[in-house]
């Protein structure tokens, strides 16, 4: 669990510096969104596995998950395990089964069949598509940079070397551009930040040394990316930031040993205005509501720059 590891824990360093009452705040914001089955709430309501997964990193992050909460949580990821899961829904239970056993909850698998590992990666190999890639489902056509990513953190999560490593590098190095970063789908000419964190990912967990082939390009690209408010652009042709862009790409220059590159001070200013007073994060400047998918974002930008 090297990459997830490394995330987790330095982003917990970061937040850690910032005020107790915060952190607090905060804790509280995501909490408000558990529900009685063990699950949390996006802006719709009702539990849902993705926004589960994205408080449970919140919570770990700010080091406020209880062995009660996980206890809690460990029902509803029991639950969902019995869902027909796209990539991103498995990616988010076993990423979350694992948080909550390391928060001092049960191993949700425990009364798994003992092959239940190799299961998984049946499904996961089922979303394989002919160009080396992963789609988010089964039969996909062409890959997706992103979901190609959250299938090696998917292995990395299982204990478990991404099968034909080498079609993937092939795979990802296709959707690289002249402009140096990384497209989502095959036709895009120009890069985005989200697809360049992708990219520069899945290199990191299969093939690292490749890594000095893109770096220069990518720190470049994303070095372009910040708009006037502070933060991150999804792409260069939009023109305001959004907390996604702004933590992706900041995480993805820390890897590359370049934050750095950024202005730190604008990069925290730009989180803190999307910073609710009451809790939560917004998804941008022009962005109205708050949810836990966006809290982990701004908690990271701010543990990255603390």
């Amino acid at each position: 669990m090297w990459y997830l590891l490394r995330l987790t824990n330095q982003l917990a360093e970061g937040i850690a510096r910032l005020a107790p009452e915060r952190r607090q705040r905060h804790t509280r914001y995501l909490l408000a969104s558990l529900n009685p089955d063990g699950g949390f709430s996006g802006r719709e309501g009702g539990s849902d596995l993705y926004y589960t997964g994205f408080a449970l990193r919140g919570l770990a992050v700010l080091d406020a998950l209880s062995p009660k909460l996980c206890e809690q949580a460990a029902g509803f990821l029991r639950s969902s395990m019995r869902q027909q899961a796209s990539v991103i829904d498995l990616f988010s239970l076993l990423y979350s089964a694992l948080l909550v056993h390391a928060g001092g909850g049960p191993n949700i698998f425990a009364d798994s069949p003992s092959d239940w590992p190799e299961r998984v990666v049946e499904v996961l190999e089922s979303f394989r598509t002919p160009d080396g890639g992963y789609a988010k489902g089964p039969g996909g056509k062409d890959g997706s940079t992103y979901h190609s990513f959250l299938v090696a953190l998917c292995y990395e999560l299982l204990g478990r070397k991404l099968p034909a490593p080498e079609c993937a590098v092939a795979f990802v190095l296709s959707r690289r551009r002249e402009d140096g970063g990384f497209v989502e789908m095959a036709p895009m000419r120009k890069s985005g930040t989200n697809p360049t964190a992708a990219g520069v990912g899945l290199l990191q967990l299969v093939a690292p040394e490749i890594l000095d082939e893109v770096r220069d390009g990518v720190i470049e690209l994303l070095c372009q990316s910040p708009s006037v408010e502070g933060g991150l652009r999804a792409n260069l042709r939009v023109p305001l930031a959004d907390l996604l862009s702004t933590f992706t790409g900041a995480w993805t220059l820390a890897e590359l040993g370049a934050l750095d590159r950024l202005d730190r001070t604008e990069l925290r200013h730009y989180a803190e205005a999307a910073e609710h007073a009451q809790g939560g994060f917004h998804g941008g400047l022009w962005d109205s509501g708050v949810d836990v998918e966006y809290t982990f974002y701004g908690l990271g930008v701010l543990g990255l720059v603390s």
